[in-house]
C-alpha cells in the first residue's frame, strides 16, 4: 500500500520503515530522546528494527499515519521524526516530534510539526491532536503552544508513572 508523505519548503516527511534503521538507532539513543521520551532498549541496528516493525509499521497499516523520518530536500539528510501516534491513555491523536541535536535551533521541529498537523485535520480527518511531554522540557512546551495546542491537565498514561503535560487541539 502506499501511504501518505508529505512535503514543506525544506523538508520531506516520509514513513519511517525499516529502511531507517540506522538513523532511528541514532535518534532514539539521544541524550534528549532518553531524558524527554524514555530509553526504549535500542542497543543495536537489529533492536531499531524490531522497534519499527513492531511499534511504528503496525500503526501506519491500520491508521495510514505514525511516525515520519524528517529529510532535508537539500541534502537528503535525516535529521529527525515527527507523527501521529494513537497512545493509550490520551484523548485525541498524539503529535510527537524529536531531532538530532546538530539540526535543533533552525525552525525544522516547527516546520516539520506544522505539517503534521495541517496533514492529520485534511488528509486524515481527525478532529482533535493532543501532545504530552515533561513538565521539564521547555522547548517541547514552547512549540506545543506555538502550534496552537492549549495546555488542558497533568496526566500519566498506562505502563508509565511519569506525570506528564497534556495539551489539546480541536480542528
Amino acid at each position: 500500500m502506499d501511504y501518505k508523505t508529505f512535503e514543506t519548503d525544506r523538508l520531506l516527511l516520509i514513513p519511517t520503515t525499516t529502511k531507517d534503521a540506522c538513523f532511528v538507532f541514532e535518534l532514539l539513543n539521544t541524550p534528549k530522546w532518553k531524558a524527554n521520551i524514555g530509553d526504549r532498549q535500542i542497543h543495536s541496528i537489529e533492536d531499531a528494527e524490531k522497534y519499527i516493525t513492531q511499534k511504528m509499521l503496525p500503526q501506519l497499516e491500520k491508521y495510514g499515519y505514525s511516525n515520519y523520518t524528517v529529510i532535508i530536500k537539500e541534502t537528503n539528510t535525516k535529521i529527525g521524526s515527527c507523527g501521529l501516534y494513537n497512545r493509550e491513555g490520551i484523548d485525541g491523536v498524539d503529535i510527537g516530534f524529536a531531532f538530532l541535536p546538530e539540526f535543533e535551533g533552525y525552525g525544522y521541529a516547527f516546520e516539520a510539526a506544522s505539517r503534521v498537523k495541517q496533514a492529520a485535520f485534511q488528509d486524515f480527518s481527525l478532529n482533535k491532536i493532543s501532545a504530552i511531554t515533561l513538565p521539564s522540557n521547555t522547548s517541547s512546551i514552547k512549540l506545543i503552544e506555538k502550534l496552537g495546542l492549549t495546555f488542558i491537565e497533568k496526566v500519566t498514561i498506562p505502563n508509565d508513572d511519569e506525570v506528564l503535560m497534556l495539551f489539546t487541539l480541536n480542528k
